[in-house]
């Protein structure tokens, strides 16, 4: 009986497009094929030049068994031999003399070559090569000319097969890196709610209250206190908590922007507008649309900037540098200092107009001294964190000695301070043997006052703001030796970003002692 073609094309076609699981398609394809052929063994192999590997995309066998086999590594000198030669052969042939020796040198560790006959088909989308079909029969010289002659007629079928089994792949991979950001997403936000923060049931209760209260709006928060006491956590726990937690939430730290470059990173700037814009660039406000912008150490922003800010206040809309359009932005600002800007309008540093608009809702975050029954929680917490960091486990406990000991101490450096305590005191623990609970003792922490007469002439009245200010950072600089970046530099020592020291250093006139590397 004549084999009809068209009913071989057919019914082959359906069995290939029967699944977009590739090795359930080539399953039910070997039980029709054997009926019209010899065959025991399909795959489905791809040769990657550019990854140097052959790899099976999926291999069935009469009794159902998948046959995986990892990445086979593929030298540059095979690759170019099967790419020269994959020019000229047909579209299906058998597998004999060096193609076959090639085959069967990479695959001898999974399959044994020497009884069996192989017809290859290369497969193709648009004159694009995806790779090869394989059909394996046992025993040699079981294919003839009918044989290939059928299985050309299915090289479009198996090329699109093939291509939607590639991209299926893909997406099965892209599906599972965007459910893994998700969770490690979901973590972070937990951390942000209120319940993770550390405080929220005791010294910080009052403050999450009012967090609570204003996150479902759109008003403006301005959050005050002094630095490390944890303003950029309490401006996530805002936003997230918010109905803009699905957009963005864009931070910028004003004090650590040149002056010059201020207005290009918070509105964006159109090609050509100064020297060196080769290209348009959008600002962070616009990164912001339809989420939320922290705006940290605000009262570091130039006038012009403070300018420009009123208006996105006034009016939702921005302007790029160099640019004549009007951009609508739909941003919720979250403001932040450490700064008294009721001293800094008295100066004429920051626009009272702009402080009105900012300072909508206030919310003032306690420092560290004045919530000590925080302390507890927050050492644990930070052993726990650090520990996983530092790779020791478990975690080692803290002596009672020691959290009273801690309770003792001013915290000018507030939560950052403690959570650098902490971590060195791990550090340190590693090194000792046999250590018991930490204990804190190596650590110098005497009741601080606040200094008296620092603020004072030599008659008792005050001296103005910037002769205070610039008094403090020359006894910072002097204690540094003129060092202002790093652990033992003045920055750290008075707690503020290195680049907010330089600006207000050259504000006031204080030269430089040291050229930092």
């Amino acid at each position: 009986m004549t084999l009809d073609e068209n009913e071989f094309f057919r019914q082959a076609t359906l069995r290939i497009c029967s699944s977009l699981d590739v090795e359930k398609a080539l399953l039910n394809c070997i039980e029709y094929f054997r009926l019209h052929m010899p065959v025991s063994e399909i795959s489905l192999g791809l040769l990657e030049p550019h990854a140097g590997v052959m790899r099976s995309l999926a291999w069935v066998d009469l009794y159902g068994a998948r046959k995986s086999f990892p990445p086979i590594p593929v030298d540059q000198e095979a690759v170019e031999w099967f790419e020269a030669r994959e020019k000229h052969r047909r579209e299906v042939r058998l597998a004999e003399g060096e193609e076959l020796d090639f085959v069967e040198k990479l695959l001898r560790p999974y399959l044994d070559f020497k009884n069996r006959s192989v017809l290859l088909m290369t497969l193709a989308v648009e004159g694009q090569r995806l790779g090869t079909l394989g059909i394996i029969a046992e025993g040699k010289g079981r294919f003839d000319g009918d044989h290939v002659q059928l299985i050309s007629l299915l090289r479009e079928p198996f090329s699109i097969a093939m291509s939607n089994a590639l991209r299926y792949e893909e997406v099965v991979k892209l599906k599972e890196i965007v459910d893994a950001e998700n969770r490690e997403l979901s973590r972070e936000l937990r951390q942000f709610s209120g319940e993770s923060i550390i405080g929220a049931e005791y010294g910080l209760k009052g403050v999450m209250e009012l967090v609570r209260q204003v996150a479902p709006l759109n008003s403006p928060v301005m959050l005050l206190g002094e630095t490390g006491v944890g303003k950029e956590i309490l401006a996530n726990a805002i936003h997230h908590s918010s109905p803009r937690r699905g957009g963005p939430l864009v931070k910028v730290n004003c004090g650590a922007i040149p002056e010059s470059l201020v207005d290009s990173e918070l509105f964006g700037h159109e090609k050509g507008a100064f020297t060196g814009a080769i290209a348009q660039k959008r600002g962070r406000f616009e990164r912001a649309d339809r989420g939320s912008i922290f705006l940290d150490e605000i009262g570091e922003l130039p006038p012009q900037a403070q300018v420009r800010l009123l208006r996105v206040l006034q009016h939702k809309e921005i302007e790029r540098v160099g640019g004549t359009k009007t951009i609508p932005v739909d941003v919720r600002i979250i403001a932040a200092t450490h700064r008294s800007v009721e001293e800094m309008i008295r100066a004429g540093t920051f626009r009272e107009d702009l402080w009105f608009r900012l300072n909508v809702f206030p919310i003032v975050i306690p420092p560290l001294r004045h919530r000590k029954e925080d302390i507890s929680a927050m050492v644990h917490h930070f052993l726990v964190q650090k520990s996983k960091e530092l790779k020791i486990y478990p975690p080692p406990p803290v002596s009672a000695e020691g959290i009273e000991r801690l309770k003792t101490h001013h915290w000018p450096g507030n939560v950052r301070e403690l959570e650098n305590l902490v971590e060195r005191e791990l550090i340190l623990s590693r090194g000792r043997s046999g250590s018991g609970p930490l204990a804190f003792e190596h650590f110098d922490l005497p009741k601080q006052a606040p200094a008296r007469g620092s603020a004072l002439d030599a008659a008792g009245e005050p001296i103005p703001l910037d002769e205070a200010i610039s008094r403090h950072i020359r006894q910072a600089l002097k204690r540094t030796g003129g060092r202002i970046y790093g652990p033992s530099g003045a920055a750290g020592l008075l707690g503020i970003n290195p680049n907010t020291l330089r600006s207000r250093m050259r504000k006031l006139g204080i030269p430089f002692g040291r050229r930092e590397g």
